[in-house]
């Protein structure tokens, strides 16, 4: 067999984006992070809202803030989630994913209040380390998969590029 047509098969290169959001890591995210958003409404609708009622207004005020940023911070989690299943399961192109996935907000940080942190039930405290873990995973996932997509863009090579830019200069007999 020759060497070409080992390689004549191949006409695309392969996408690692798209393998990576195929991968186990993937699998495992996807399932951690649906995990988590579940647990975490069955918790802030049953025991966290009657453990809300009996806080004091200060801490009573840091649960609805706390509790109303978890809740957003999953619900974009969840939707990257998704949105990167529908790329592993051949609904959607990774390219189509990257256009969509600027609907999802996924801050680089956090900001919240220690001391508010400091007083809440553990319970609520437990699920918002957990999820703000989680986020950082998506976002390490996101940038790899997404500038995996965009380094294999069509583009022009660097070092064409360069010597180019060398024959402008300096005439092409040089270079």
């Amino acid at each position: 067999m020759s060497e070409n047509s080992l390689f004549s098969s191949q006409t695309e290169p392969v996408s690692f984006g798209e393998r990576l959001a195929n991968s186990q890591v993937f699998a495992d995210l996807f399932r951690d992070g649906m995990a988590l958003v579940e647990e975490t409404a069955t918790y802030l609708d049953g025991p966290g809202r009657a453990e809300s009622k009996t806080l004091e207004r200060a801490p009573a005020l840091a649960y609805a803030t706390e509790s109303m940023r978890l809740t957003t911070r999953l619900m974009q989690l969840a939707s990257w989630l998704l949105l990167h299943r529908a790329v592993k399961e051949g609904e959607m192109s990774l390219a189509q994913a990257n256009k969509e996935k600027s609907k999802v907000k996924l801050a680089a940080t956090d900001s919240h209040d220690p001391n508010n942190i400091a007083i809440l039930p553990a319970v609520l405290r437990d699920l918002i380390e957990r999820s703000q873990k989680l986020h950082a995973k998506v976002r390490r996932l996101d940038s790899t998969i997404h500038n995996i997509a965009a380094e294999q863009a069509p583009s022009i090579n660097p070092v064409e590029q360069q010597l180019g830019l060398l024959k402008a200069a300096f005439g092409a007999e040089r270079v």
